[in-house]
């Protein structure tokens, strides 16, 4: 059969139902074959950005990965960004580029770009198909290797004469990579060392990353830290793998983080990392970084172990899989002092905000997140301030629930991730909280999301700022505001309108919960532009550099 032939035979293999991208001359063949399978939806964003950004969400939510097609040059440089946001936070991805024939790859043809060269730093692996025969090997690897181990993109650039020619190897049932083969139980020795110092320890705090949530391993660890009556803090990206309101939850930690977790991270004699990777968000100055503390770390990625902070009980593997093990070992120990500062820690230095001055973003989400209280609902941001609000505010009550950009921190990732979150789980409610910076940099894909019916809520936090930046700019920099004030915003609810979408607008409390209850119940995709206090900033901060419990601002 012909190579396009192939490569969709192998996705419906692979059990894909859903493919994003957009069209062009070296991919021809491959959209063309696509046309004959009728159980692959298809879903055309309106930029090459925004589908590589709905595969991501599609990815988050599903636990499946998602799949991106575009074109050659401009087609394939336009994925960069989402490839690169998805290998920051280990998201399972296929992307499938256009390239020119063989015999012209290295001529500057038209349209010619070095793809597997530009993406090698930012995808798990890649590969230039030369050879059709090789082609349902590649595609069976890609697979395989996204989607195992510390989960990632793999790009497959695919010349157009690859497509068109006639391929005879069959598609293999499994795939062997002699060099690639992930570690996925913990050494036993290391997890008995790691359960007698969960055991011993007197004022211990569990951090939850990413790695949780992607492994499906949050019900594991939430008996886990039930069992051994562990104070448990998430980061950015692990966020829903514990209740945020969870009796045991200490909320975010890190820059933006709760007081109190950054407190009990300063002052804990044992720290348990699982699927986290200590990012600078995280650690602040790593030289004061729990200075108290033992640090077990549990990663199924070796190369994340001792990277930035010192080890002391390493174990390597499926964050699940080790919890699993861990679990039968573990203990219950009251620890009544230590939970006695944590709660006078909460008393002490709660989240909270003035209601002073202008309508004030918190109560936006605190609102909408008693509105969905009760209801499958998938939280979806963008960028900024209002990502960390969101954060804060928005208890995210269940894994594959919450989808944010983390590592990369990419403006204009919520409105196309959203669109992908909705179209991997069509039955549940899909939130997008945005900023009025980010919503602008992919606008365009509200045309997606009226094309699909997708009865996406978008609620832009519209203080015509780009509010993280001018918030360093107020606090570092003698608030001069350098190209930052966004006056000259269009009105964004005659933009939803344009897209023939319901556009709504706030701009008193008073208005918030009619307004709020509307969009959420109506039927189709609303766009709500919520216009804030414009010089509103989020606390606490660590600042940039500064020990964890070092913060500024926010404190009661």
């Amino acid at each position: 059969m012909k190579g396009a032939r192939v490569v969709v035979d192998a996705l419906r293999s692979e059990g894909v139902e859903v493919v994003f991208g957009y069209p062009g001359g070296a991919l021809i063949p491959l959209f063309d074959e696509l046309m004959n399978a009728k159980d692959i939806k298809f879903v055309l964003p309106r930029h090459e950005q925004g589908g590589v950004h709905a595969a991501d969400g599609y990815a988050r939510v599903t636990g499946k990965p998602g799949v991106v097609f575009a074109t050659s040059g401009p087609g394939a440089t336009n994925l960069v960004t989402g490839i690169a946001n998805a290998y920051m936070d280990s998201i399972p991805l296929i992307a499938i580029t256009g390239q020119v024939k063989v015999h012209l790859i290295g001529n500057d043809a038209f349209q010619e770009v070095d793809t597997t060269g530009i993406t090698r730093s930012i995808t798990k692996h890649n590969y230039l198909v030369k050879d059709p025969e090789e082609l349902p090997h590649i595609i069976k690897a890609a697979f395989h290797i996204a989607n195992t181990g510390r989960k990632g993109p793999v790009l497959i650039d695919l010349p157009v004469n690859v497509t068109t020619a006639e391929v005879h190897t069959p598609l293999p049932q499994e795939v062997d990579l002699p060099g690639y083969k992930p570690t996925y139980d913990g050494n036993p020795r290391q997890i008995e060392r790691a359960a007698a110092a969960i055991n011993a320890a007197e004022r211990p705090v569990v951090i939850l990353g990413g790695g949780v949530i992607a492994c499906d391993g949050a019900e594991i660890a939430r008996q886990a830290v039930e069992k051994a009556n562990l104070p448990t803090a998430m980061t950015l990206m692990g966020l829903g793998a514990i209740p945020s309101d969870h009796p045991l939850s200490l909320r975010m930690l890190g820059m933006h983080g709760t007081a109190y977790a950054n407190y009990a991270v300063a002052n804990c004699d044992l720290l348990i990392s699982v699927g986290a990777r200590f990012d600078d968000r995280i650690t602040g100055k790593i030289s004061a970084f729990a200075p108290h503390a033992k640090i077990i770390h549990i990663d199924i990625d070796p190369t994340s172990i001792a990277k930035s902070v010192r080890v002391d009980i390493p174990v390597i593997g499926d964050a699940g899989r080790v919890l699993r093990d861990l679990l039968p070992l573990l203990q219950y120990k009251e620890r009544r002092p230590w939970f006695e500062q944590i709660a006078e820690w909460k008393r002490q230095f709660p989240l909270c905000y003035k209601r002073e001055g202008g309508l004030k973003p918190q109560y936006i989400i605190e609102t909408l997140c008693r509105l969905t209280r009760g209801q499958e609902v998938i939280v979806c941001t963008d960028v900024g301030q209002h990502q960390m609000w969101t954060a804060l505010y928005f208890d995210i009550q269940k894994p594959r629930t919450w989808v944010s950009s983390g590592g990369l921190g990419t403006m204009g990732f919520g409105l196309p991730a959203a669109i992908g979150a909705q179209l991997g789980k069509p039955d549940k409610l899909v939130v997008l909280v945005s900023g009025d910076g980010s919503i602008q940099m992919n606008l365009q894909e509200l045309a997606t999301m009226r094309n699909h019916r997708l009865p996406i809520k978008i609620f832009v936090i519209n203080n015509r700022y780009l509010g993280m930046v001018r918030q360093w700019q107020e606090l570092f920099f003698n608030r001069r505001y350098a190209n930052t004030d966004l006056s000259d915003n269009p009105d964004f609810m005659r933009i939803a309108q344009a897209y023939d979408i319901e556009g709504l607008r706030i701009e008193k409390y008073e208005e918030v919960e009619t307004a709020a209850t509307k969009a959420l119940a109506h039927r189709g995709p609303v766009l709500v532009d919520v216009c804030v206090e414009r010089v509103e900033n989020v606390f606490p901060m660590i600042p940039a550099g500064e020990a964890v419990d070092r913060m500024i601002g926010g404190m009661a």
